[in-house]
């Protein structure tokens, strides 16, 4: 499954979703006209009450907003969109760079793994069936003690390869959460932001009322909060990549000394799947810690519960399934 695909499917969905403002456009304005009527007089009123000038300037604000209704897709939208756009490529970028170097590295890493594999006498048949085919060549007859060794030679074979099908599935299960865990927040985000942009002209409108003159910045710092959870996903992403490529180029100096043996183990991997789909739920605190945003204290806390109980069952899970690998290799 190509995840990026899904991804680019949300970019699509939210572009494709936001002529849909133009619909809230109208009834915003009716409720910023009675609001900027109601907003006029009562300040003129009490100007005229006591006998002072009119001030014009706080008169131009319900103005400005009803400015901003009007043309919302191209100056709000439009405007944010065109700032935090830059914040978001660049992440990603850092992103797409730091993982094109952990892939190289593995690769290296793997091959070198192979390698030296190969050079051991006693795990070269685990790996290769030419030095499987040849070792068994080498043990022609009915002699008894070579028949115990042949078998051994199998069983070990047999062994490693359950061991190595055994870590491939359940690092693909753990990369297969580690994926679901974005989308899932990417989803969520697409989701907040469309209806933050749909129902925008809205909360513009009722902020020109008095008392709920809050309502603008409220909209405003939510809409940023919401958008930078992408750019701090990437962030995320990249650290751990970033982690992993100083493991992996310490794992290739270790096999580039040629008395080292492997064991082909991928503990340090999966561990690290696990923190990352763990992660990956704390993101909407972290987006929240740099643009503050209120009312979302909630979803902060049905998130962090989420946390606990994923990380509970995938620590749960991981160590049955390791507990289950050790227990049929020492067997």
């Amino acid at each position: 499954m190509d995840f990026e695909n899904l991804h680019q499917v949300l970019r699509t969905l939210y572009t494709e979703m936001m002529p849909l403002v133009g619909n809230m456009t109208g009834i915003a304005k009716g409720v910023a006209g009675l609001g900027a009527l109601f907003y006029v007089a009562s300040r003129v009123w009490q100007s005229l009450a006591r006998a002072e000038e009119i001030d014009v300037y706080p008169l131009l604000r319900p103005f400005a907003i009803g400015l901003c209704i009007m043309f919302f897709p191209t100056i709000v939208l439009g405007t944010i969109n065109s700032v935090l756009s830059p914040v978001v490529k660049g992440t990603n970028q850092m992103m797409a760079a730091q993982t094109l170097d952990m892939n190289k590295l593995r690769e290296q890493r793997d091959r070198l793994e192979r390698e030296a594999m190969l050079r051991n006498p006693e795990t070269a048949f685990l790996v290769s069936n030419e030095e499987f085919d040849k070792k068994i060549d080498e043990m022609q007859g009915l002699n008894p003690k070579h028949l115990v060794t042949i078998t051994s030679m199998y069983l070990e074979r047999g062994m490693y390869n359950l061991k190595k099908s055994m870590q491939d599935a359940f690092k693909s299960f753990l990369e297969i959460l580690f994926q679901a865990a974005a989308l899932i927040i990417d989803t969520i985000r697409t989701f907040f932001l469309i209806v933050l942009s749909i129902l925008g002209p809205i909360a513009f409108g009722i902020a020109v009322f008095d008392g709920f003159q809050s309502t603008l910045t409220g909209w405003l710092s939510r809409y940023v909060s919401v958008y930078l959870w992408l750019p701090v996903s990437d962030l995320f992403s990249t650290m751990l990549a970033k982690i992993q490529t100083l493991m992996i180029g310490k794992e290739i100096a270790a096999l580039e000394n040629p008395a080292y043996i492997p064991d082909g183990s991928s503990v340090v991997y999966i561990i690290f799947m696990l923190i990352g789909i763990v992660g990956y739920f704390v993101i909407p605190t972290v987006a929240g810690w740099i643009i503050q945003a209120g009312g979302m204290g909630n979803y902060g806390k049905n998130i962090n519960q989420t946390v606990q109980k994923s990380g509970a069952v995938a620590g749960a899970g991981a160590g049955a399934v390791g507990g289950n690998v050790l227990g049929k290799l020492r067997k």
